[in-house]
């Protein structure tokens, strides 16, 4: 498989032969919903908290005694049917949402979704990605570059969630360009991952030669 580089200019900058275990693998659905959402629920925090009957605040006396009252019987005040008292079934902070992927799912899953992005067309490699200055005016005019490809007209005008930018080393300058953009996102190439790739419509990875390297 070839795929065609460009520079940041938007222009040609020669060919890149792909991997077909990476970018030819047919869509699995099954796959990429199951990796996706057990990334999404090990993310998941779990900070709201109710308290039970046995954690609320108040005295476990017997309100009165059982019979000879004409009330109802009572055991505590901190029975849920209590004003005050416990919750039933509330959510609680001791609950834990990790789901366990194999890593051989988890890498199928992302070589799934990479192969549907390039069947799109809607992955972006380019040859190398550089800054003088970190001044978000000349990556502006760099991601508008972008958008003079073809196939890619739409990257620069949408307005959320329009670029993942992965790179394959750490550039201080372009990080501190592109972060104020609310419509890209800005990761290492190596942390790429089905759930982050799944909210973004293109995908821009630089240095694609040397991804492809190490992700063998």
């Amino acid at each position: 498989m070839e795929a065609i580089i460009y520079n940041q200019g938007g222009k040609k900058s020669g060919t890149l032969t792909l991997p077909e275990t990476m970018f030819n693998l047919p869509w699995n659905a099954d796959l990429v919903h199951q990796v996706a959402m057990s990334m999404l629920s090990s993310r998941r925090k779990g900070t709201a908290h109710t308290k039970d009957r046995g954690e609320v605040a108040g005295s476990n006396k017997k309100p009165w005694q059982q019979k000879g009252t004409g009330r109802a019987r009572h055991g505590s005040k901190r029975s849920p049917i209590w004003r005050h008292g416990g919750v039933t079934f509330g959510p609680s902070n001791e609950k834990n949402y990790y789901r366990k992927v194999n890593i051989k799912m988890r890498q199928k899953a992302l070589y799934t979704v990479l192969s549907q992005k390039l069947r799109d067309n809607e992955i972006l490699f380019l040859r190398d990605l550089s800054l003088k200055d970190a001044k978000t005016k000349e990556a502006k005019a760099i991601f508008n570059q972008f958008g003079s490809i073809k196939g890619f007209e739409e990257m620069p005008t949408k307005r959320k969630n329009s670029l993942m930018l992965a790179l394959t080393k750490k550039d201080e300058n372009v990080e501190r360009s592109f972060r104020n953009f609310g419509n890209i996102s800005l990761v290492e190439a190596r942390s790429l991952n089905v759930a982050d790739l799944l909210n973004y419509r293109f995908v821009a990875i630089v240095n694609p030669e040397e991804y492809v390297k190490n992700a063998k």
